[in-house]
């Protein structure tokens, strides 16, 4: 184990490899017949519908999800917390593994990392999980494109030929608006200047349809929500038909079904049901499934992955992306009543830099050097910061799940700072683990782990927030009263006409309610800390995907490009021109 203060994370991972055992072991190990691993290098894939047709009879595992208090802009390391959890699970000698998301480019290339973990709580190999590992997004990229090549080479056809000529080739007039088109092309970089686009210029009948378009990132594509949602290969199918591209003249949705490019963006995506195999640092199994995007779409590992993964381990551990408002309140109202399954323990991720953030110190910008205030003894920001901390402890206490609150050390916390955090939990009720996974790895989560093992011996009633028959603006006054905080809703003219619309639709009776905020908050304003009070939450408009079968009402403005910042990771990575080996990922 190399100390995390002097090695980067790329050379803990690296090190790490030099002694991973190869794939047959883990194969035997997770009691995988041989025709159940799709090979792949040191990353196969693993073929989830022999393995669920031949395990489907098995009692699950314990299930386990991580989630955090409302973060600084430098995150608080849940994913860290949930590899260092599933290695200290492992150090007690239990049968363990999890499931996590795919990073994105975007953030990989950019300030945020791969979303590896970090020191020696660590996925490996991290240049492959970082850069594309089997496939997936890739594929999406693909599928999700061609559904815009069809888009647009149907307009362009439809404007060329009269109804005749499209008959004679077997089509039929869609008559798409122009004006009215949903969907646009991904990448998956963080590209500001493809924001907005305009495509089809050059003039003539041979150069497409011209019209304003537009790029989003790749892993916000609704293939991907529906990647994290679908529980099998034929619901994976069925739900891309039904993707909403644009409207008709009339107003009338069309979909991928209506362009009859369905059936191709399922072969696209035909591997991608399958998660790929990797590890942590201390040769634990972990799946890699589905990609982030908490903030709009639902930012969970998949179903299929916790499926899976519920058969081959005693212990399954999870994550929910950005703060329990958000990733937690989407795992438990959404992903659990999609999927049946139902948790036993909630790992609240806390730091004490968080916290003192919450209780009124100053600014944290990436970047830029923590202020002193977050890196000596501060015990009156501290306690005040808990309010932020406790009101997600409700939230999750809510939901009938049993939570437990991590504090990931950072070598600047003192013992002082520490036990307060402690003391508090205790007076709440609440279960509270130091944990110092990052520079001890699996003996460093020793107490986080026996505390979730205590917690996942206690029975749980999972009880959801609203019922499926709620109406969609008593959804969100729930949530926003309930979970955030808020004193009501406001609905601007264009969420409200939407809302009212989709309520007296019956189509829309069993779509999902996926709110879309600032994870920095838990307003919708981000500048806001710790609990605010005498606020209402604003919605402006609502997003429609058709095949996910998601409602998003927006609360605030949210891009679904990201911007490249001035000082990206990018600059930092290059590889060795002997071995090949990448450095600089982190």
């Amino acid at each position: 184990m190399l100390d995390p203060t002097i090695y980067k994370d790329w050379e803990i991972a690296e090190d790490a490899m030099k002694t991973l055992p190869d794939v047959e072991h883990f194969r035997e190990k997770m009691g995988l017949l041989p025709d159940e691993i799709i090979p792949y290098g040191k990353t196969p894939k693993l073929d989830f519908l022999k393995i669920m047709n031949r395990l489907k009879d098995k009692p699950d595992g314990k299930f386990i999800e991580v989630t955090a208090i409302s973060p600084t802009p430098l995150g608080e390391g849940k994913s860290t917390t949930s590899l260092g959890l599933i290695q200290g699970l492992g150090y007690l000698g239990k049968s363990v593994g999890g499931c996590l998301r795919q990073p994105s480019g975007g953030p990989t290339f950019n300030v945020k990392g791969t979303a590896a973990g970090g020191g020696n709580a660590l996925l490996i190999p991290m240049t492959e999980f970082s850069l594309g590992l089997t496939g997936d997004i890739n594929d999406i990229m693909n599928a999700h494109n061609l559904a815009m090549v069809a888009l647009n080479a149907r307009m362009q056809h439809e404007r060329n030929y009269d109804d005749a000529k499209l008959a004679e080739i077997g089509l039929k007039r869609l008559d798409i608006d122009p004006e009215r088109i949903e969907l646009g092309w991904v990448i998956d970089f963080c590209a500001q200047g493809l924001r907005h686009i305009r495509i089809g210029m050059g003039g003539g009948e041979r150069n497409g349809f011209e019209v304003d378009s537009k790029f989003g990132i790749a892993v916000g594509s609704e293939l991907m929500a529906i990647l994290s949602v679908a529980t099998d290969l034929k619901d994976l199918r069925e739900r891309i038909g039904k993707i909403i591209v644009a409207y008709n003249k009339k107003g009338e949705p069309v979909t991928t079904a209506d362009l009859e490019v369905d059936g191709a963006m399922a072969a696209w995506m035909r591997n991608t049901i399958n998660p790929t195999l990797c590890y942590t640092v201390e040769h634990q199994p972990c799946l890699i499934h589905a990609g982030p995007f908490a903030n709009i779409a639902i930012g969970q590992s998949s179903i299929i992955g916790d499926r899976l993964a519920l058969k081959l381990f005693d212990y399954h551990v999870t994550e929910s992306g950005f703060a329990a408002d958000i990733g937690f309140e989407k795992f438990w109202n959404v992903k659990c009543r999609l999927s049946g399954l139902k948790p036993h323990v909630s790992v609240l991720v806390a730091t004490v830099r968080a916290l003192k953030m919450h209780g009124g110190g100053p600014a944290v910008v990436p970047g830029r050097p923590l202020p002193t205030e977050y890196t000596e003894q501060n015990l009156e920001l501290l306690e005040k910061g808990t309010c932020n901390l406790f009101h997600h402890v409700n939230n999750v206490k809510k939901s009938g799940i049993n939570p437990v609150v991590c504090i990931n050390k950072f070598y600047t916390d003192t013992p002082e700072e520490i036990a307060l955090v402690k003391k508090l939990c205790a007076e709440q009720g609440v279960r509270c683990a130091l944990s110092e996974h990052w520079q001890y790895g699996g003996k460093g989560a020793e107490e986080l782990a026996q505390l979730v093992v205590e917690a996942c011996e206690e029975e749980t009633e999972l009880k959801y927030l609203y019922d499926l028959s709620t109406p969609l603006r008593e959804r969100v006054e729930k949530i926003a009263k309930e979970v955030y905080g808020a004193d009501g809703v406001d609905w601007e003219p264009l969420a409200l006409e939407k809302a009212k619309r989709f309520e007296s639709d019956p189509h829309y009776a069993d779509f999902s309610t996926m709110m879309v905020k600032t994870h920095l908050s838990l307003s919708h304003d981000p500048t806001l800390k710790g609990v605010p009070t005498g606020w209402r939450l604003p919605i402006r408009d609502i997003l429609v995907y058709g095949g996910a079968k998601f409602l998003c009402p927006m609360a605030g403005a949210i891009s679904m490009m990201p911007g490249t910042s001035s000082n990206p990771a990018f600059r930092r990575i290059d590889i060795d021109t002997d071995t090949g080996a990448v450095s600089g990922l982190f």
